[in-house]
């Protein structure tokens, strides 16, 4: 009886080109971003998902209706599916991050899994445990079925580590694109990885993020 998720981050934003951290800052999908929700909204067709989760930020949510009125279903609304908080390093390029912030910055790029970002911001090991809070509810109460959640890059990155064991400090080693596709399945005991970052829809996806 195990639940198989296909995690898919949201399409590309302004902030994403510009290499700008988002946050829980509620930032639309750019034109590219818009396609790109479209090439997987027509990748997705006919899945046979029983359920679509998604942040309640609006570049997921946009990303999420896309793929949902393809497949006909109403997408569930759920907070805990956020970005990580950045704090005061929301808005700010990492390079402005880097250059205003160096100490707190070196935390952040060295993964230290307490360091909480300044100005209500979630430290790297609050986050994850949202994470799997979130991911291990919607697997529980999908038991034997197909549930796709549209979410955000810093959670793939969790879900990864996650399915794979890998620990939170450790470098990433893997890729997070835009409006790619990753699956992983919960048999009702442990996660384990299926297939990360298939993107054979899209043209070009970014991915952005710095190893965090």
């Amino acid at each position: 009886m195990s639940t198989r998720i296909c995690l898919v981050r949201h399409g590309e934003t302004a902030w994403n080109a510009e290499r700008r951290l988002q946050g829980h800052t509620d930032i639309p999908l750019n034109d590219t971003g818009l396609a790109q929700a479209q090439a997987t909204a027509a990748s997705l067709a006919g899945k046979g998902f029983a359920a679509a989760y998604a942040s309640d930020l609006l570049r997921a949510r946009q990303t999420a209706d896309a793929i949902a009125a393809r497949c006909e279903l109403q997408p569930v609304i759920d907070a805990r599916l956020r970005e990580r908080h950045y704090g005061g390093f929301q808005a700010l390029t990492y390079d402005e991050a880097r250059a205003r912030f160096p100490d707190d910055y070196h935390h952040f790029e060295s993964r230290n899994p307490e360091f909480v970002f300044p100005g209500g911001g979630e430290s790297l090991r609050q986050f994850a445990a949202r994470i799997h809070a979130a991911l291990h509810d919607i697997a529980a109460r999908h038991r034997d079925s197909t549930v796709l959640v549209v979410t955000h890059g810093g959670v793939l990155d969790v879900a990864h580590r996650m399915a794979t064991g890998k620990p939170l400090e450790t470098p990433r080693d893997f890729t997070i694109p835009n409006a790619a596709l990753n699956w992983i399945d919960w048999d009702g005991a442990d996660w384990r990885l299926i297939a990360w970052a298939e993107q054979e829809h899209l043209n070009s996806a970014l991915d952005e993020l710095p190893n965090a």
